[in-house]
């Protein structure tokens, strides 16, 4: 069994400057939203996790809130593609859980991928989590939609 997390990054600002993209930080709004996401992730969360983000500076910021150690990996930038994060999440292959700290369109292409969505995008809330789960039963593997949650609900 493996659990697959994906955390869209909270509101960031808006840059206009061409290639500041990177460097976009939390709005108050997002700094809010990352920590209320963190508190109800770390009383769900398991033991032995593993976290990755974009080191974009906005899901930096957001993978910080959860207060776990964390790797930053150039796969989740912005422009990389669902089979990039599946590959470095190592879905379904390893055991545990891995939360994934990342951005629109990859994680709602993943959760499409992953689903059997007929389109090819999901549409992610800034500092939401979907929570899926592999499994295999007797001869089946399964992809479960364990979790949505918003930090609008929190």
């Amino acid at each position: 069994m493996m659990d697959l997390i994906l955390w869209r990054h909270a509101e960031a600002e808006n840059f206009l400057e061409e290639g500041e993209d990177l460097e976009r930080p939390l709005t108050q709004r997002g700094e809010k939203q990352a920590a209320r996401m963190a508190v109800w992730l770390d009383r769900q969360l398991p033991d032995g996790l593993r976290v990755v983000s974009s080191p974009a500076r906005r899901t930096e910021q957001t993978a910080r809130a959860l207060g776990r150690k964390y790797k930053l990996r150039a796969e989740l930038l912005p422009g990389g593609s669902a089979d990039d994060l599946l590959e470095l999440a190592q879905w379904p292959r390893a055991r545990g859980a891995v939360l994934v700290v990342g951005h629109q369109p990859m994680l709602g292409q993943t959760v499409a991928q992953l689903l059997g969505l007929r389109s090819q995008d999901c549409a992610i809330r800034k500092g939401a989590v979907w929570w899926l789960r592999h499994r295999q039963r007797q001869e089946t593997a399964e992809t479960i939609l364990l979790a949505v949650q918003s930090p609008d609900f929190l």
